[in-house]
């Protein structure tokens, strides 16, 4: 069977609709403790285990899926990922105790990564070569898109109404997704040889464990600061709650144009794009300690750290470039690497906070993770300069 013909927009926004289903779901849990702990009468260190039961979710999702999954072809795969995350979230809302919505968010959490990772595929599938970072970058505009509007509407959502219903909105979102990749995502087959033994061949690649450990490291440092943002604006900085899905909305912005503009430049120059991530962030996050007593200042820099979330689209197309036969497994592997990133930041800065070095000590930790991050991006830089084969750039 041939591939239908499909109309790249329609193909993007289909794909982009389940990223801000997802988005919002792995960002809004975060705002939302409060009302969880509230109703769940649970402290917050055992609430927090609802985000890892997430982050667990992908990181064992993602790989075992889409290697069980080689054999299938995207689009059908993409249908019953995004229908399994609908169900996962419309049994979060339902849950009827602690522990059933740990198990839920866990299940919400499995098709996470291998979404992303075959959502990119088929992105860059329907554009010219030189615009696949631009394609990725366009679906992941749904997650930063979540961070600006299902975040800041989730937080207001708890506060009117609790957080049950938040979660009953994703799950809509989540069909309407499945809707839209059923009528505009392009029909196709898996490839002839494709196999669970071929997919695993990833592993074996040297440059994809490194591209994957620049952003396990170098992506923690955001989140650091993001986990504890809004603890910081009410402690340090002293804003109200009104401020909150304000400055929240503020980082998501920053994330948006970080992904509609860099993959621009990423598609020129790949990995010295990944670089200058790196550093960018690295600045902003050593800022955070210096400006968060000024809200002003702080919506500055919240926004610069955002833009450094462009990090994902342009490390999602290097492992395009290093995964060779392997596509599937790699790309999916990219989401366990941002979610290994998603529970590091956070528990280092929680050791800082632990220690008693305060919430302005996040932005320091995040920076030593970008620095770690960019030490790792230029082994992976040197090994691919090497003489005699090496990875493209």
């Amino acid at each position: 069977m041939s591939q239908t013909p499909a109309n790249p927009l329609f193909v993007l926004i289909a794909l982009a609709t389940g990223g801000f289903a997802i988005g919002t779901t792995e960002f809004a849990t975060m705002s939302l403790l409060p009302f969880i702990q509230s109703s769940l009468d649970i402290d917050p260190s055992t609430a927090s285990h609802i985000i890892s039961a997430y982050a667990l979710g992908v990181v064992f999702g993602a790989p075992v899926i889409t290697v069980l999954g080689a054999r299938m072809a995207r689009k059908p795969l993409l249908l019953i990922l995004m229908v399994l995350f609908a169900a996962g979230n419309a049994l979060s809302a339902l849950a009827p105790s602690y522990g059933w919505l740990v198990c839920f968010r866990f299940l919400s959490g499995l098709p996470h990564g291998a979404y992303f990772g075959l959502a990119s595929l088929v992105a860059a599938a329907v554009v010219p070569p030189a615009r696949r970072t631009q394609a990725v970058g366009y679906v992941m505009l749904g997650l930063t898109a979540a961070t600006i509007v299902g975040v800041p509407l989730a937080t207001w959502l708890g506060g009117l109404a609790g957080w049950r219903p938040g979660y009953w909105v994703i799950a809509g979102l989540a069909l309407l997704a499945a809707a839209l990749i059923l009528l505009f995502a392009p029909r196709d087959r898996a490839a002839a040889q494709a196999s669970p033994l071929r997919e695993l061949g990833a592993l074996a690649r040297p440059a994809v464990w490194l591209t994957l450990a620049i952003g396990a490291i170098g992506f923690g440092g955001m989140f650091s600061v993001y986990t504890y943002l809004t603890a910081t604006l009410d402690a340090v900085t002293g804003v109200g709650q009104r401020w909150m899905p304000l400055v929240l909305a503020i980082f998501g912005v920053g994330m948006t144009l970080g992904n509609i503009v860099l993959p621009r430049l990423a598609d020129r120059a790949l990995m010295p794009t990944a670089g200058g991530l790196l550093v960018w962030s690295a600045m902003a996050l050593a800022a955070f300690p210096l400006v968060a007593g000024n809200v002003w200042l702080l919506s500055v820099d919240v926004f610069c750290i955002g833009i450094g979330g462009a990090l994902g689209t342009v490390l999602q197309t290097r492992l395009m470039d290093v995964a060779g036969d392997a596509q599937n497994l790699a790309a999916a592997l990219n989401h366990v690497a941002f979610n290994t990133a998603n529970a590091l930041g956070p528990w280092l800065a929680g050791l800082a906070l632990a220690a008693g070095f305060g919430l302005r000590s996040t932005g320091i930790v995040g920076c030593v993770l970008a620095l770690g991050g960019l030490a790792i991006w230029a082994i992976a830089w040197r090994a691919g300069h090497r003489p005699g084969p090496a990875a493209p750039d």
